[in-house]
């Protein structure tokens, strides 16, 4: 039975830029797919926000963020984050991103929706995403004291005595294994996948917020599931997205009529909040009028030179952009609940950390403010490679741990169940989306709860779990609130303006109407 130090479950940008910056203690990686293939990060357009250009500081990023999150971010965490953003990016320089500069050599920066400077670090104009993740995975390929197991699907937390002690694997061939380690983080991701349309990579299922709550872990937030408002509508799963950064260069937004409808719905038009964007696009295609981006203006014939990536999902489906109007439509994004972390990314459950998009720290309330999501990463799998590292070596006896966990591993079949996961992801989608109330909540959770009740896949087992959390918590919180919208209670109550805390059992007992 093998054993690691530290364990961290998922190959994303949090999981890597920890792995290095815990160097050289002994690390394992243990990821799905081979490394950058099946994380959010490799995807991210919208690039990486940073208080670093003359005139913008760290308060006016944490103002900003806290007026995105309505009024439940917790200020300091969100202030300290902001504060240790330029150490952050110099290190990812270090690793050898490549960042956009202006011709004085100055790190380049654009403005997205609801930011009040322009601080928006980018490369290539939409490829940060995936620049970043080429260049960690880089260095830790490099890297001697990171081990990578690809191809490993962690299924399971192991619990002793309170304390996570290791992981339950299954290979690539279906064969099952366990890790024991003396600290576990996770890195796993987001929810992408229990919806019908998402921006996500199909790995982001919502599994490793799963494990650690049927392990008795806090999950804080969970019904704050963000929409970004502008998924290419051309039917791929998952779906392309043309980057905020776009309407933060004068794309705007129009229904089949031509009308410019946001600039009804709010003063910042297009530059809204991400979920009053979403809302106001959901309504002209429910309303049978269509929503498109607009780009024939802004940025027009330079559409190909500063946005590739868009431009040539686009031309891939007929589409040219400086030219036509591009359907878009609402697709979750981002998760901003998931397992509650205090400061140093500490669950709270001994031996297990989070970082990343499974990770609740607090920075990003009720609607994450764009491009806050890869900082956030790094920050906090600094925070816990820093924690990892100034922790008693003492504390924990691995050898007595592998004793533990010597039974042999039942070697169960692997078996799929797609019927299962396309009903939950309807099932989310019409009661857990954009739109929320009560009726549809109830509905929703009566059918995750049969869902679960018919898996026999862990897989499909952890992604109800998931569901029901968010379910459940959206369902008790009886007010609209950033990316949680409730048709029955439309008003936000201040009287409500706090986290959420839940474990996997009191969801249970919200969904059961106890």
């Amino acid at each position: 039975m093998p054993s690691s130090d530290i364990l961290i479950v998922g190959g994303g940008l949090a999981g890597l830029f920890c792995a290095l910056k815990l160097a050289p203690k002994r690390v394992t990686i243990v990821a799905p797919v081979p490394l950058g293939a099946g994380a959010s990060s490799a995807w991210a357009q919208g690039e990486i926000a940073a208080a670093i250009s003359e005139g913008d500081t760290p308060e006016k990023y944490t103002r900003d963020t806290l007026l995105a999150g309505v009024g439940i971010c917790d200020r300091e965490i969100v202030l300290g984050m902001a504060l240790e953003a330029g150490a952050r990016i110099d290190e990812l320089l270090a690793y050898g991103v490549p960042f956009d500069r202006d011709l004085e050599g100055r790190l380049a920066q654009s403005r997205e929706a609801a930011h009040g400077e322009r601080r928006v670090v980018r490369v290539q104009g939409d490829v940060a995403g995936k620049a970043i993740m080429q260049a960690l995975i880089s260095r830790v390929r490099e890297t001697p004291s990171i081990e990578v197991l690809e191809d490993r699907t962690v299924e399971d937390l192991i619990t002793h005595n309170g304390r996570v002690i290791g992981v339950m694997l299954r290979d690539a061939e279906g064969r099952r294994d366990k890790l024991a380690a003396s600290a576990i983080i996770l890195a796993t991701g987001g929810i992408g996948h229990l919806y019908r349309v998402t921006t996500n990579p199909a790995e982001a299922r919502g599994l490793g917020l799963a494990m650690a709550a049927r392990a008795g872990a806090i999950v804080a937030d969970a019904e704050f599931v963000q929409f970004h408002p502008t998924a290419i509508d051309i039917g791929r799963d998952p779906a392309p997205l043309a980057t905020e950064a776009l309407r933060g260069e004068g794309a705007i937004l129009v229904n089949r009529a031509g009308h410019r409808f946001m600039v009804d719905l709010h003063p910042d038009a297009e530059l809204a909040p991400r979920d009053i964007v979403a809302r106001g696009i959901f309504v002209e295609i429910q309303e049978g009028r269509g929503a498109f981006l607009d780009g024939r203006v802004h940025p027009g014939v330079r559409f190909g030179d500063h946005f590739p990536t868009v431009a040539e999902i686009c031309l891939s489906a007929g589409l040219d952009p400086a030219m036509d109007l591009v359907p878009v439509c609402p697709a979750e994004h981002y998760h901003m609940g998931g397992v509650w972390t205090d400061a140093r990314g500490r669950t709270s459950l001994g031996g297990l950390w989070a970082i990343g998009e499974v990770a609740a720290t607090g920075v990003h309330g009720a609607n994450r403010l764009a491009s806050n999501s890869l900082l956030e990463a790094v920050v906090f799998a600094a925070r816990v490679a820093d924690d990892l590292s100034a922790r008693d070596e003492q504390t924990f006896d691995i050898g007595l741990v592998e004793s533990f966990l010597r039974s042999p591993v039942p070697q169960t079949p692997f078996l799929a169940q797609p019927h299962l996961e396309e009903r939950l992801r309807d099932t989310m989608t019409s009661g857990c989306g954009v739109l929320r109330d009560s009726a549809g909540l109830r509905r929703a959770l009566g059918v995750i709860a049969a869902i679960e009740q018919e898996a026999r896949d862990q897989l499909i087992k952890n992604m109800c779990a998931t569901a029901l959390l968010i379910g459940a918590a959206a369902l008790a919180r009886e007010e609209s609130r950033g990316g949680h919208f409730r048709i029955d209670f439309p008003h936000t109550d201040e009287g409500q303006a706090r986290r959420s805390r839940l474990t996997l059992r009191e969801a249970r007992r919200i969904a059961s109407g106890l």
